[in-house]
C-alpha cells in the first residue's frame, strides 16, 4: 500500500473524529438550551441576565483589535479564562501576547525546515509558539481552581458556625471574606462587595459560580438559593454540603490512584519516541538525517506525531474518570 495512502486516511480520520465530536457538543449545547427556555416558559418566569456591579472587563462597544476579537468569538471565552485564572488582563492584550510569540515560531520553522517543507514548519512553529500565552493562562487557572477546591470546604463549615452563632448570611460572607485566605476570600469578598452594592442575592451567587466554575460551587448555590425560596436551616445544610464535598475529595483520590497506572503508561508512551529520537540525534547526527530529507520520510515523520498526539489525547480520555 503506497505510503502516500496511509498518511491520507490517517489525516481523514482524524478530521472525521474532531468533526464528529464537535457536532455532538454543538447539539448537546443545543438541546440544554432547547430545554433551559422550556423551563423558562413553564414556569413563566423571564430569563435573568447576569449582571456583575464590580468590574466589567470589556467594554459594550469594543473597537479596534476588541472588535476583531469579539468578531473571531474569542472574547469572551478568553474573558472568563483570565478572569478565572486570576489576572489582570484583558482578552485584546492576550491575543497581541499570541500574535507576537508566533514570530519566532515563524522565524525558526523557516530556518530549520524539518516538516515537509518551511512554508509548512513555519506554520506548525508559529502555531506553537503562539499558543504558549493561552496555555500559560489555563495552566494558571487550574492551579487556581484546584486551590479554590481545596478552600472550599473550610469556608463552607466557618459559614455555617458563623450562622449558628447567631450572623446573618450577608454578615457571615464578609467575616468569611476578611478570614479566608486568597484565592477564594478574594472571590467570597468580590460576592460581598457585589451583594452590598445592591445586586439581589441570586445574581451576585451566579456571578461567583461564574468567576469559580465548580462543581462544589454550583452546589452552594444552588443550596442557598433553594433554601431562600422553601426555607430551612441554612447552616445544617452548608455542614452537611461540607461533608459530601470532603467525601467526595476522598473518592477522587481513591480514583486517581487507581488511574495512576494509566497516567504513567500516557505519559512514557508520549516522551518514549521523543526522548529516542534526541538520543539518536546526540549519539548518530546523520542517522536521522536521510529520513529527514527524504520525501518519503518527511511523510512518516508527520504521521508519527499526529499518531502521537491523537494516542496521548485517546489515552487522557479513557483515564480522565470524573468525580
Amino acid at each position: 500500500m503506497p505510503l502516500s495512502v496511509v498518511v491520507s486516511f490517517v489525516v481523514v480520520f482524524a478530521l472525521s473524529l474532531l468533526a464528529v465530536s464537535v457536532g455532538m457538543k454543538y447539539f448537546d449545547a443545543r438541546r440544554k438550551n432547547q430545554v433551559v427556555g422550556m423551563l423558562h416558559t413553564a414556569s413563566g418566569e423571564e430569563a435573568v441576565g447576569v449582571s456583575n456591579l464590580l468590574k466589567e472587563i470589556e467594554s459594550d462597544k469594543p473597537t479596534g483589535l476588541k472588535r476583531v476579537v469579539a468578531a473571531l468569538q474569542f472574547s469572551k471565552h478568553a474573558e472568563e479564562q483570565i478572569l478565572q485564572a486570576g489576572l489582570n488582563w484583558s482578552s485584546s492584550r492576550l491575543l497581541t501576547s499570541m500574535a507576537l510569540m508566533m514570530i519566532p515560531g515563524v522565524g525558526l520553522g523557516l530556518l530549520m525546515p524539518f516538516l515537509f517543507n518551511a512554508p509548512v514548519t513555519a506554520i506548525v512553529m508559529g502555531l506553537f509558539f503562539g499558543s504558549i500565552p493561552y496555555l500559560v493562562v489555563r495552566a494558571k487557572r487550574k492551579k487556581r481552581l484546584n486551590t479554590l477546591e481545596e478552600q472550599f470546604p473550610e469556608s463552607l463549615d466557618f459559614l455555617a458556625r458563623s450562622m449558628r452563632a447567631g450572623h446573618a448570611f450577608s454578615i457571615s460572607l464578609e467575616m468569611l471574606g476578611e478570614e479566608m485566605a486568597d484565592p477564594l476570600g478574594q472571590e467570597f469578598r468580590a460576592l460581598f462587595n457585589e451583594q452590598n452594592l445592591g445586586a439581589p442575592i441570586d445574581i451576585a451567587l451566579r456571578n461567583f459560580s461564574v468567576r469559580v466554575p465548580l462543581l462544589d460551587v454550583r452546589f452552594f448555590t444552588s443550596s442557598v438559593l433553594l433554601q431562600k425560596q422553601t426555607g430551612g436551616n441554612l447552616s445544617e445544610i452548608l455542614s452537611r454540603l461540607a461533608y459530601v464535598i470532603r467525601e467526595r475529595f476522598r473518592l477522587k483520590g481513591q480514583v486517581k490512584a487507581a488511574s495512576a497506572h494509566g497516567r504513567l503508561t500516557a505519559t512514557i508512551l508520549t516522551l518514549l519516541p521523543v526522548a529516542t529520537m534526541l538520543c539518536l540525534l546526540f549519539v548518530a547526527p546523520g542517522y536521522l538525517q536521510g529520513m529527514a530529507e527524504d520525501s518519503d520520510g518527511k511523510y512518516l515523520i508527520g504521521g508519527a506525531i499526529v499518531a502521537q498526539i491523537l494516542g496521548n489525547f485517546f489515552i487522557k480520555k479513557i483515564i480522565n474518570i470524573k468525580v
